[in-house]
């Protein structure tokens, strides 16, 4: 079922996104008004009405794509939250972050994006991150490589001298522990720093940009796609214990996406030292 859709479905799926993003997201993008935003749980967890408007666009257009499909959606499973489950159920689901990085969004900066996976009991097979204000737009297909704006993305490994640039989490999400964990990065040779959208931090590594994340935090919605992204382009990734990510849930945390498997095992190495 999935195979015979990704066969002829990607560009409606491109479709559906760019569409969302362009009606629901783009006319609010600078334009938003002081009663459209909303915290959630706290200052630096927000939610406004393009994320709500997007999120409720995709899920039509993506199930009516996809029939028997279902959507995790972050707006969805905020409300009710019985609706994470799905990711363990029978149906093909579609992973969808309307608006990630809604906290650049509010402030008027262009690093926000939207992300859609499609996973299938636990495992990932197709993703999108488009970036509507920079009008870029990344796919990643299960076994066909990534690519962006139609460009093969091939991050390579870091240069042997080079002191490795890593995205962490906001110290607001994370726990004692896993603040011990981070720690272990302000070390020779790392330069950690907080992370933007997470979207947009998988996109740079599958890029060569950024050698890696660490983040402590597992919502599918912020992982699906660039976690897909960053392995097709050749990338890696591993939680603390050593062993990849899993988007059903009960990481061990931190864990890490990198541009290659060397760099993920250092990272990945600290991590557990410090938890």
């Amino acid at each position: 079922m999935i195979e015979d859709f990704l066969a002829t479905g990607l560009s409606e799926v491109e479709e559906a996104v760019r569409k969302a993003a362009a009606v629901e997201v783009m006319p609010r993008f600078r334009q938003l008004a002081a009663h459209e935003i909303v915290e959630k749980n706290g200052p630096h967890d927000l939610v406004t009405v393009a994320d709500r408007r997007a999120e409720e666009h995709l899920t039509a257009a993506l199930t009516r794509l996809l029939p028997g499909s279902v959507v995790v959606g972050e707006e969805a499973v905020h409300a009710d939250p019985d609706t994470y489950r799905a990711l363990q159920g029978d149906a093909p689901v579609w992973i969808v972050d309307p608006v990630d990085g809604t906290r650049q969004f509010v402030h008027g900066d262009p690093g926000f994006c939207t992300l859609v996976a499609l996973a299938h009991h636990g495992v990932l097979h197709a993703s999108w991150t488009f970036a509507p204000a920079l009008d870029q737009l990344a796919v990643a297909v299960r076994g066909r490589g990534a690519t962006l704006d139609g460009r093969p993305l091939a991050p390579g490994a870091p240069a042997p001298d080079r002191i490795l640039e890593v995205a962490t989490s906001h110290p607001d999400y994370t726990t004692e522990e896993q603040k011990r964990a981070l720690l272990t990065l302000r070390t020779e040779g790392i330069r950690p720093r907080p992370c933007g959208s997470a979207g947009l931090e998988y996109l740079a590594v599958a890029r060569g940009e950024l050698d890696a994340t660490a983040f402590s935090w597992e919502a599918a919605w912020d992982h699906a796609a660039g976690l897909l992204l960053v392995e097709e382009a050749g990338g890696a990734q591993l939680t603390r214990e050593g062993v990849p990510f899993r988007i059903t849930g009960g990481n061990a945390l931190p864990f890490t996406a990198a541009r290659d498997e060397a760099t993920a095992r250092r990272i990945a190495g600290l991590l557990a030292a410090g938890a």
